[in-house]
């Protein structure tokens, strides 16, 4: 074989393994809702702690609700990316984050102030009932509003008792 097309061999069996890879890892993702590019990367304590602290009184959330959205969310990991696509601490969705101009979802202070304003609203929305609100952030206000509650999704219930459970 030539030694130009055993270099573009290489290369494109390179490229494939790498596809295969992240393909595999989207599809099975990890224990806290996906592939997390580079490998879990959580935040110092204190570092996240602050910023939540910050964001939380900005937008008038109770700060163990925000973090308990994260850890459930991210596990406090800046550069998590979930199977269907939403990114950052607090795993915003691309409209979502565009909704909230946030930037970067990779940013943690942009992350946490959208994720923060966004659970603000959710609150007002659900008059202040926290397990709604949380419901609404994980399946959607559409699918809280058409249940007339918590969705009858055993992800989103899952997800609202622990949530729920980490604000104590």
């Amino acid at each position: 074989m030539p030694e130009a097309a055993k270099r573009v061999s290489d290369v494109s069996l390179r490229r494939l393994c790498v596809c295969v890879a992240l393909a595999f890892g989207g599809l099975s993702g990890c224990s806290r809702g996906g592939f997390m590019p580079g490998g879990t990367h959580a935040m110092a304590a204190g570092q996240l702690d602050s910023i939540v602290r910050t964001y939380a009184q900005a937008n008038s959330v109770d700060p163990k609700l925000v973090a308990a959205v994260i850890d459930a969310e991210s596990a406090g990991d800046p550069n998590a990316v979930s199977r269907v696509g939403a990114q950052g601490l607090m795993q915003l969705m691309p409209g979502t984050a565009a909704m909230y101009h946030v930037t970067n979802p990779f940013d943690p202070y942009q992350n946490v102030d959208g994720g923060t304003r966004f659970l603000h609203d959710l609150l007002r929305r659900y008059k202040g009932n926290v397990r709604l609100a949380v419901a609404a952030y994980n399946a959607g206000p559409g699918a809280v509003d058409a249940a007339h509650g918590i969705p009858p999704y055993a992800e989103t219930r899952a997800y609202v008792d622990r949530v729920v459970s980490g604000i104590r």
